[in-house]
């Protein structure tokens, strides 16, 4: 996109989003003013600092933030924002802008195979827990992981399974669930099934990256959702289309994923979870930037979810 272009798009879009959002920011405090359940990950926005991040969530109309880093620091539990009296001013920063915490993100692995190396897994989605109950954040994620040299399938699974097994000790009682991503190896129903039903827990459940079910999966939205939609607590939701010999991700409806239609799958069976936009600007600089692409897909989701019957 052309900077002259970016720019003006920018302005109309901040124009056509900015009004509602403010009013709906100002009168959050008196009037308890439900907001839309969307939600974005901070992943989208690795240079805004803390109140950078609640300012633009609040006065783009969303709900809920999931917290994947925040500023440099990736390792959650080590953010200076969560640590001593800082956690106790962060909690206060969300309270005043009427925002929730999603959920977080750890990097967590559970397939990992390393006897040394699993177990800095398992620590880092045990201490993620912790934090996520200090935080009052329902969630924590955590992937599969990617099958090493020699690894099947079916080894992983079971290590994943064993995983969760593990960290059930750990997050029972606490009011946080683990959710595995759809993601790397596990991106079909049939793959997650196999982990779920495996773990058969309460606090082993599903982030549905829709995306990656859609594109590497090569699942419709109906088609995964009756499979596995009695496990899906919290959902990952992005645009991309082909580019070279691989994707690029592009601005919410203007690719070939089709998150009108996971929404209204999700909004017809009675999701009550938040509809998270995964924007990779942390992994990818390329893409458009926060300024962007979080208004814009507070926009488009403001009409899909009108659409889908959604009503706050």
């Amino acid at each position: 996109m052309k900077e002259i272009s970016r720019r003006k798009f920018a302005q109309s879009l901040g124009a056509a989003v900015a009004a509602p959002a403010i009013l709906s920011s100002r009168i959050w405090a008196g009037a308890k003013t439900k907001r839309l359940p969307i939600a974005f990950s901070t992943l989208g926005c690795p240079k805004w600092d803390w109140k950078t991040i609640l300012d633009q969530a609040a006065l783009h109309g969303y709900s809920a933030l999931e917290l994947r880093g925040v500023g440099g620091e990736m390792d959650l539990p080590k953010s200076p924002q969560f640590l001593g009296a800082k956690l106790k001013e962060s909690l206060n920063d969300l309270d005043a802008q009427g925002l929730k915490i999603s959920d977080l993100g750890a990097s967590a692995r559970l397939g990992e195979p390393d006897a040394t190396k699993r177990a800095a897994q398992l620590d880092e989605a045990r201490r993620f827990v912790d934090l996520a109950q200090q935080l009052k954040s329902p969630y924590v994620r955590i992937f599969g992981g990617k099958l090493l040299k020699g690894q099947t399938m079916q080894a992983a699974t079971e290590l994943i399974i064993a995983g969760f097994k593990e960290l059930h000790e750990h997050a029972k009682g606490s009011g946080v669930t683990l959710l595995i991503e759809s993601h790397d190896e596990f991106t079909t129903s049939e793959s997650l099934l196999a982990i779920l039903q495996g773990a058969n827990l309460p606090t082993a459940l599903l982030l549905w990256d829709a995306h990656h079910t859609f594109v590497a999966g090569k699942e419709q939205p109906a088609e995964t959702y009756k499979k596995l939609g009695k496990f899906v607590r919290h959902t990952h939701l992005k645009d991309s289309k082909p580019a070279d010999n691989d994707r690029r991700y592009v601005l919410t409806g203007t690719g070939e994923v089709p998150i009108k239609e996971t929404v209204k799958v999700l909004a017809r069976n009675g999701y009550k979870g938040y509809y998270c936009f995964e924007w990779e600007k942390r992994w990818h600089p390329e893409i458009e930037d926060p300024e962007i692409a979080i208004p814009h897909y507070a926009k488009v989701m403001r009409e899909y979810l009108a659409e889908a019957g959604v009503r706050v």
